[in-house]
């Protein structure tokens, strides 16, 4: 028997697919009322075709069935909202916490329907901001030694003289040095490997502000770590932030005046400790789900067997 054959007669056959009660409407939204509990995730996905669905999630169900709560197509706030309003509104006023991220639209989703819920920021979104913005400072150092490679290399032709880069102990050029310095900006000093230890000490050498900067963004980590009370984590953080700001770089001010727009949810997560990795956990098993489909042509069927699977 043919694969296509086989897969037909199951999807139309033996899945139940045709039967299913959702399915005049699954690729616009599909919802699980009883999979509603205290602690839920809000976050977004995306289909091989770009298309972007909002997915609410019960912490409860570990990524197996009881998991999903709805998928919603779309990020807009005023869409979210009315679909997930459908869910009863008893079963919404008993949600205690929502993980999120720092999207506005999140903030509205949660804030109109589930009233009662503490909003948690996700600490991993807080952390990757900070991470992003010390990879942006590596990424215009780099431009900048790009621009200088360049001006010595027309200078050395305008010379008649052969170009000959200036390397470090390592071997690495400044180019190739903050190339190279990327991946190790992600990890802690404990987790470098022999060469990244040794490439780390000539990039601090030669960029003090990315060392400092680098170390502040472990401390970020650090505070998340600890176990503090919430007044504490707040003294902390306010700590924390004047001595990035001390530092007077556009790229970290914005990210400080993210943090502090976002201040008393970020705090929220020293209640319960709650992230929204879950949430990040099962948008990975639905992208290994994707992959196994090959990509997403039939969505009404690929949420089908996502709900067969989690809901």
């Amino acid at each position: 028997m043919k694969s296509k054959t086989l897969n037909d007669y199951y999807k139309e056959h033996l899945s139940g697919y045709r039967s299913w009660n959702q399915l005049s409407h699954a690729e616009e939204y599909m919802y699980f009322k009883d999979n509603l509990g205290e602690n839920i995730s809000i976050d977004e996905t995306a289909f091989s075709n770009g298309e972007l669905y909002t997915i609410v999630t019960n912490k409860d169900g570990h990524g197996k069935h009881g998991t999903v709560i709805a998928m919603i197509k779309g990020t807009k706030a005023d869409d979210v909202c009315r679909y997930l309003m459908k869910l009863p509104e008893g079963k919404r006023r008993m949600v205690k916490n929502v993980t999120l991220d720092m999207a506005g639209s999140m903030r509205q989703i949660a804030k109109k329907c589930f009233p009662y819920a503490t909003q948690i920021i996700d600490r991993f979104h807080v952390q990757m901001q900070m991470q992003e913005a010390l990879q942006e400072l590596r990424v215009q150092y780099r431009w900048q030694a790009i621009e200088q490679e360049n001006s010595d290399i027309k200078r050395a032709r305008a010379e008649r003289r052969k170009y000959i880069p200036q390397c470090f102990e390592n071997g690495d050029t400044l180019r190739q040095l903050l190339v190279r310095s990327r991946y190790l900006l992600f990890k802690s000093p404990d987790k470098w490997t022999n060469s990244q230890r040794i490439r780390a000490g000539i990039l601090f050498k030669q960029f003090d502000d990315i060392k400092q900067l680098y170390y502040l963004t472990l401390q970020l980590g650090q505070i998340y770590s600890q176990n503090y009370d919430k007044n504490i984590a707040r003294a902390k953080l306010a700590l924390w932030f004047n001595k990035v700001e001390e530092w007077n770089y556009p790229q970290f001010n914005t990210v400080i005046e993210t943090f502090k727009n976002h201040n008393e949810r970020i705090l929220n997560f020293f209640k319960e400790r709650l992230t929204n990795a879950s949430a990040e956990s099962f948008n990975a098993k639905l992208k290994s789900f994707r992959a196994t489909f090959r990509g997403v042509d039939d969505v009404r069927f690929y949420l089908y067997r996502v709900m067969m699977l989690y809901a």
